[in-house]
């Protein structure tokens, strides 16, 4: 093993950190021929004369810290056991954003349960939740949000039960909420057209035309990398999808592609990623005020669009195109065809023409006939 000749007072020499280290060390040098890699840790310091080692903390955990840190600042009922339940999350490797709005959704539980004067986690009853659900209505919270709230209180009761601090009768009959089931909000193609004819940015133009071509969410879209793009097979490779963590292979259309390869002319090639900011990927607020600028220039200011109406676009003009549902359900990255059947609402031709058929007869006053069914 490498002796170490290095001044032993301060152990960050090991990792380039110490005052006598220099990049310019001829190859002779022992501490210059460490095994430790630089790279990998942090700091190092001495504890009771031994070496400790320090690496440095994921985003995800430095995000667990700071939610932690947050819950446990509260004194709410049951604090210990929401902790442990977060932990649990981080070791199942739930994102940061979810174990962050999971917390949200505890907290704003248990600090009814305090209101309600019930300091211990074994008087929670179904009541309880009912109550929350009611709660978070009254204060206008958007259904959605409200049963994502409802569902981290249930993960919560179901790691209680499996703890045995609850009852599992807690977890029958669940209250289940009725969502809305909206249509997806298209871009018509007129508009598309007036979009795409304002952009004399050659980034924005790019990303506009990947949206609208390859169906990407826009974070996934923020996360790009140069290297997971191949201009030459016309396809991007997203290695983590933004919702299911599911990475897929999506197609970029001639126009994207040739948008694309003229701001690989023109932007900053010290960059790993395709679309930048200043530290980093092009942040989603950046992104969307682009996107903004360019509709009211479109004169469609008015419209509701946003980016993510880029995808449902990309979506109805393929099943509208004729490309089966459950090609596009790989594409788009929805881990249910369920989800991707909300598409055909918007683009059943069949339905359609069944309709403008039928009140052609209507209009030429042919029904007087009584209805037949057909064998």
């Amino acid at each position: 093993m490498t002796r170490l000749t290095a001044p032993q007072d301060n152990p960050n020499h090991l990792l380039g950190n110490h005052p006598a280290y220099s990049l310019n060390e001829p190859a002779g040098n022992s501490w210059a021929e460490s095994p430790f890699v630089a790279g990998r840790l942090n700091s190092a310091s001495f504890l009771n004369g031994v070496i400790v080692w320090q690496k440095r903390r994921s985003r995800r955990r430095k995000a667990l810290d700071r939610v932690v840190a947050r819950v446990e600042k509260r004194s709410l009922p049951g604090t210990d056991y929401v902790v442990r339940f977060l932990r649990q999350m981080y070791r199942h490797n739930c994102k940061a954003k979810t174990i962050d709005s999971t917390a949200t959704s505890l907290v704003l539980f248990l600090q009814m349960l305090q209101s309600f004067n019930k300091p211990h986690l074994e008087q929670i009853t179904r009541r309880d939740i009912e109550a929350f659900v009611e709660k978070e209505q009254d204060r206008g919270m958007k259904i959605n949000t409200v049963r994502f709230r409802l569902q981290n209180v249930y993960g919560f009761c179901r790691y209680l039960v499996s703890k045995e601090v609850l009852r599992a009768d807690i977890l029958e009959r669940k209250l289940r909420l009725k969502l809305p089931s909206k249509l997806p909000r298209a871009i018509v193609a007129e508009d598309s057209a007036k979009i795409l004819s304002v952009i004399d940015n050659v980034r924005d133009r790019a990303m506009i035309l990947m949206l609208l071509r390859t169906g990407m969410r826009i974070g996934e879209l923020r996360h790009l990398r140069v290297n997971d793009v191949d201009l030459t097979e016309r396809c991007v490779k997203i290695y983590l999808g933004e919702k299911n963590s599911i990475g897929r292979v999506v197609y970029m259309s001639d126009d994207a592609c040739h948008a694309v390869e003229q701001w690989l002319q023109q932007r900053d090639k010290s960059k790993a990623y395709l679309f930048y900011g200043r530290n980093g990927p092009l942040g989603y607020t950046a992104a969307s005020d682009r996107f903004k600028r360019i509709l009211k220039k479109a004169g469609l200011s008015d419209k509701g669009y946003t980016p993510h109406c880029l995808r449902h676009t990309f979506a109805t003009d393929l099943l509208n195109a004729g490309m089966r549902l459950e090609c596009l359900q790989q594409l788009l990255g929805h881990s249910s065809i369920e989800v991707t059947r909300i598409y055909a609402k918007l683009s059943d031709t069949s339905r359609h023409n069944e309709y403008f058929r039928a009140m052609a007869k209507i209009e030429q006053g042919e029904i007087n006939a009584p209805y037949r069914r057909d064998h």
